[in-house]
């Protein structure tokens, strides 16, 4: 049996982080794991749990969180469905924002923050170190130079691997890359929201991943007549098409759809199968509403 045929998630080809770390190119992104909101435990951990153990099963071995979600929820679920973590898993986290309330998202960027906010993802991982660390959000009030100096001097200690950034712009990345080199950008980016669509160019110039997040943003495309015909001729579902579009977009890009059902989870994994024609990939992309 070949290697797709076991893990569906393999085949959409891989990507190296940071030429050393080789993983699957469609990720689960595990921040609807947790209760409404993004806080609190999940409404049934069983099936949360089910959900991280299954992704594996399927070949994915990217795994996105951050200590944000829940707050800490995210990172907890992960330890107790998957450790001792199979050879191979990637897992990335984030710090840098704070979650004083349900629906309240507050930037950290503090040098201090950032090392207690690592120590804490790497007890709750049960790691010795991060494979991926991302700084979740610039903050306003604090230097970018001082933030991912932090993470450059966490990188040395041995804590971290890799460093990414998220919600950034290429003024941002550049100034991060004169620091430490920068692995992975997580932006906004969907079939409907392409405002970064300059930089994941950029980003596959240089060898950087672009992980979307909200991959399956954009809910006016899927009323489209385009979306509609191209669906029926894949006999696939309109989330199964925009993620195929996302990973025919380029070879940089690093999906991470989240759900907290099984079923949706098999569903998502499946589009790593797809393999959207030229011209059907350029309709969508033109499709605007």
């Amino acid at each position: 049996m070949s290697d797709t045929q076991q893990s569906p998630a393999a085949a959409c080809g891989s990507f190296t982080l940071g030429g050393n770390r080789p993983i699957h190119r469609l990720g689960f992104g595990a921040m609807r794991l947790t209760g409404q909101g993004i806080w609190g435990p999940p409404n049934d951990k069983n099936e949360s749990l089910a959900v991280l153990r299954r992704a594996v099963e399927l070949g994915v071995n990217f795994i996105d969180t951050a200590d944000a979600y829940g707050p800490n929820v995210s990172e907890e679920l992960i330890a107790e469905a998957l450790y001792p973590y199979p050879k191979g898993l990637v897992i990335a986290t984030k710090g840098g924002l704070e979650r004083p309330g349900p629906g309240v998202w507050t930037p950290n960027g503090r040098p201090q923050h950032l090392r207690e906010a690592l120590e804490g993802s790497l007890r709750r991982l049960k790691l010795a170190r991060i494979d991926l660390y991302q700084f979740h959000r610039i903050d306003p009030a604090v230097p970018l130079e001082e933030s991912v100096g932090e993470l450059a001097r966490l990188r040395e200690e041995g804590k971290i691997q890799h460093i990414g950034l998220s919600n950034v712009n290429a003024e941002e990345l550049n100034r991060a890359r004169k620091i430490v080199p920068i692995v992975t950008v997580q932006n906004r980016y969907n079939a409907t929201d392409r405002a970064s669509e300059q930089l994941i160019d950029y980003c596959e110039r240089n060898g950087i991943g672009f992980i979307p997040w909200a991959p399956l943003g954009g809910d006016t495309l899927s009323s489209t007549e385009t979306l509609r015909q191209i669906t029926k001729k894949y006999d696939a579902t309109s989330s199964q098409i925009v993620l195929a579009w996302l990973l025919r977009r380029s070879g940089a890009m690093l999906p991470i759809p989240g759900t907290s059902s099984l079923k949706h989870l098999e569903e998502n994994v499946a589009s790593a199968t797809i393999r959207l024609s030229l011209e059907d990939y350029k309709a969508l992309r033109d499709t605007r509403r």
